[in-house]
């Protein structure tokens, strides 16, 4: 490619990623200005400076918290997909493959069966533990290969433990009524009435996941030209899996217990990531997360609107929309090359 063509590629780039920042400030100032309750502009914007003018706690308690959230949980889930994506080279992957949305709704439903717990502070703690814990579960059976380069075994253990886990969760769900009901609540994934309680113990989990994830570029970089390859640049597969795990199962962990399971984020975001600004994961990491977040927090402002006072969770609009997205992505970029 000749300079002056790399110079142009290079600022089309770095205008999409201004672009999906600019985005993304929009959806969050919709996302602080329109909901179930009308207030108006003004009467926003008093409240944000002056939290006491907030009579009814519309803004803080409820649309500020959500918006945090949301661009939290959006933003790791996006991260997450581009690097399970890169890890498996699987364009359908989904962060949940590695059964860490299964792992903490089983917790949760555990929590409500043995502990008798159904609080969202007490759902969010248990379904953090019961990710990382069926992530470790995961990783257990894959070393049982002896061979952590193929990525192949770790989407096997995935699937089979994800399938284990939801066996027993219906036999859980159906036995017991207080299990139920926390199931009920927590799987349809949603960012209303998640207070902020939890969001600074998932916030330093997320950072770490963000930090191996980072520290993962180089290698999900080599992994696109082949396992073969990577391994003749140099790389150690088996590190590049382990540290590819960890980034996804503490990012998928920290979304899941915030806002519970929310699926087509991880699933289609890489792929407009890529379609705005290439495959360098260096670049298409930090693309991926805010077309994450933007997504998430769109939907959910959708879901107030069009809801009424009932809002429609997210994880229900995410699940309309997310399908013919995808539809419409897979016919106009082809599943663009990881």
């Amino acid at each position: 490619m000749s300079a002056p063509a790399f110079a142009a590629v290079r600022s089309i780039r770095l205008s999409a990623t201004a672009t999906l920042t600019l985005g993304l400030a929009v959806v969050l100032m919709a996302s602080l200005a329109l909901g179930s309750n009308p207030i108006s502009p003004a009467q926003v914007v008093q409240a944000l400076l002056d939290p006491a003018s907030d009579v009814d706690s519309v803004v803080w308690g409820s649309r500020v918290p959500r918006t945090l959230l949301g661009i939290v949980v959006g933003f790791c889930l996006g991260v997450a997909g581009v690097v399970m994506q890169g890890q498996t080279g699987n364009p359908l992957a989904d962060p949940g493959l590695f059964g860490v949305s299964a792992g903490a709704s089983l917790a949760v439903v555990l929590g409500a069966f043995v502990l008798g717990h159904n609080s969202m502070t007490a759902s969010l703690f248990l379904a953090m533990l019961g990710a990382l814990v069926a992530s470790v579960l995961v990783f257990a059976i894959a070393t049982l290969s002896r061979d952590l380069a193929n990525p192949v075994p770790l989407a096997i253990a995935g699937t089979a433990v994800s399938a284990l886990l939801g066996a027993v969760i219906s036999f859980l769900v159906l036995t017991n009524a207080a299990s139920l009901e926390a199931y009920r609540v927590w799987v349809v994934g949603s960012l209303s009435g998640r207070g902020l309680d939890g969001l600074p113990p998932a916030l330093v989990v997320a950072a770490v996941g963000l930090v191996l994830a980072l520290l993962n570029v180089r290698s999900l970089n080599s992994l696109t030209l082949g396992t073969e390859l990577a391994q003749g640049l140099g790389e150690t597969l088996w590190r590049a899996r382990l540290v590819g795990l960890g980034a996804i199962t503490l990012t998928t962990a920290s979304a899941v217990a915030l806002a519970g399971p929310i699926g087509f984020i991880g699933l289609t975001a890489p792929h407009i990531g890529r379609a705005l600004v290439g495959g360098n994961h260096c670049r298409l990491l930090p693309a991926s997360g805010l077309v994450g977040a933007i997504t998430l927090l769109a939907c959910d402002v959708v879901g107030r609107v069009i809801g009424g006072l009932a809002e429609v969770p997210v994880g229900v609009v995410l699940a309309t929309l997310g399908g013919v997205a995808f539809v419409v992505i897979v016919r106009r970029t082809k599943l663009a090359a990881l």
